[in-house]
């Protein structure tokens, strides 16, 4: 999956949480000074080439919707991201961010704790 630009990835993070919208709906979304509406539509249309989006056509309006899951998408760029970064090494990047945010022994046995429980969830989930 490719990674988004700073652009799309707004665009994104907007219509992963309208669920689905026009153009209109997602400027509406975005902070001032507004974006033009061909800027916009020029991102989303970049987004249904990458197969990120699709539309609904209504005569000459179209309502877009994400075609890929935040949470795919968040997979796949942590993915790369450890591969490129880290080796491909989950401890080294684990370990890397508790040494630079300075995380000490109890927040460490927090963090692992968490970790944990999720994991004992999805694989109940599963079961």
């Amino acid at each position: 999956m490719r990674e988004l630009t700073k652009a799309e990835e707004q665009v994104m993070q907007i219509l992963w949480r309208l669920k689905k919208g026009f153009v209109k709906d997602i400027i509406d979304k975005i902070d001032e000074p507004k974006p033009a509406y061909n800027t916009i539509s020029t991102i989303v249309r970049i987004l249904e080439k990458k197969k990120f989006v699709g539309h609904n056509a209504y005569g000459k309006t179209h309502e877009y919707f994400p075609l890929i899951s935040k949470k795919e998408y968040i997979r796949s760029y942590m993915q790369n991201f450890m591969k490129n970064y880290f080796g491909n090494s989950f401890r080294e990047m684990v370990s890397f961010f508790a040494k630079e945010d300075k995380m000490d022994l109890a927040e460490l046995d927090r963090l692992i704790e968490e970790v944990k429980e999720d994991l004992e969830k999805e694989k109940h989930k599963r079961k």
